[in-house]
């Protein structure tokens, strides 16, 4: 009898145990909760200005409230659907660039990982992750110190007598899309490479071991093992990344921006800045960044429901 009144003790014992710890695990990530709270769902309150005709500095409800006035302006003539045409143009052309490429980090992690040098492949990866630290003003410092019509590019090329003239690099709008993306492609490689480092040194090396026994060379291991390794790591980052197909950010076309290249580097994010510290449509801007979000939402169900058809698997 005792024993069978011990167990019973034993298995709540057990509960307490679990319960407290949930509790701990519960209080350790409570303020990174209110931090999401505070700095994502707080901000929502911004909405209500696409729902008034904001001028400041008056309150938001001194304003006149105007409804859907601003999301049926959008386009209302001619000259706004034709600017709205360009920087949708211009936006799905830099994201489109970056999901055809979003292989690059995984291709490098793989080359990074041959590598047999420790020291040179620490130098390596280090020297590529730095440039995501630098921040974009000091990368136009770089551009500019090297691709102006002073700069070190157009200098070099005038003494060896290659051009009579510079060559205006940064104002050039016909090749702005490639360039943002070499730029972007050049800051972000070796950051966007570490997921896939971690990814492969999760792959049993058994099989790698096994391979080699049975005669496989670099390659055919990187092909059959490696590679197959890494796909549900690329396949959920680029369901991630078609997700946020809208959002490009603005920092980078922000300092980049000219009035020769306006045509070609103004996406979404950027345009939405622009209306509203440039030209003073706040209610406007907050219209444009409430439907890029609706349709951001869309993208993420989209994919989610794509990945759990295709493999079985949600993301969220």
């Amino acid at each position: 009898m005792e024993r069978k009144a011990m167990i019973p003790r034993r298995a709540d014992m057990k509960m307490n145990v679990r319960k407290r710890a949930g509790y701990m695990m519960f209080l350790i990530v409570s303020p990174f909760i209110l931090l999401v709270f505070l700095f994502h769902y707080l901000p929502l309150y911004g909405w209500l200005y696409a729902l008034f005709d904001y001028r400041p500095p008056f309150q938001l409800l001194d304003t006149p409230f105007v409804g859907l006035k601003w999301f049926r302006t959008l386009l209302e003539t001619d000259v706004k659907r034709k600017l709205l045409l360009q920087v949708m143009t211009n936006t799905f052309a830099m994201s489109g660039l970056g999901i055809a490429t979003s292989w690059l980090p995984m291709a490098f992690a793989i080359l990074l990982n041959e590598i047999r040098g420790k020291t040179y492949k620490k130098l390596v990866q280090t020297l590529t992750t730095i440039p995501h630290f630098i921040s974009w003003v000091l990368v136009y410092s770089l551009a500019f110190a090297l691709f102006s019509n002073s700069g070190m590019v157009n200098t070099l090329l005038l003494k060896l007598g290659l051009i009579e003239r510079p060559i205006m690099y940064l104002q050039m709008g016909n090749s702005t899309w490639l360039t943002m993306w070499l730029w972007n492609t050049w800051k972000g490689l070796g950051w966007s490479a570490i997921m896939y480092i971690a990814s492969i040194a999760a792959i049993d090396q058994e099989l790698y071991e096994a391979a080699y026994v049975d005669g496989a060379g670099r390659f055919r291991v990187i092909w059959h093992i490696t590679i197959p390794g890494l796909i549900p790591t690329f396949t959920v980052l680029l369901l991630i990344n078609v997700a946020n197909f809208l959002n490009n950010g603005m920092e980078q076309y922000y300092i980049f921006q000219n009035a020769f290249n306006m045509d070609r580097i103004q996406v979404l994010d950027l345009f939405v800045y622009n209306l509203g510290f440039s030209g003073g449509s706040y209610s406007l801007a907050t219209a444009i960044s409430i439907l890029k979000s609706v349709v951001s939402v869309a993208l993420l169900f989209t994919v989610n429901q794509i990945s759990k058809s295709l493999r079985g698997e949600a993301i969220i």
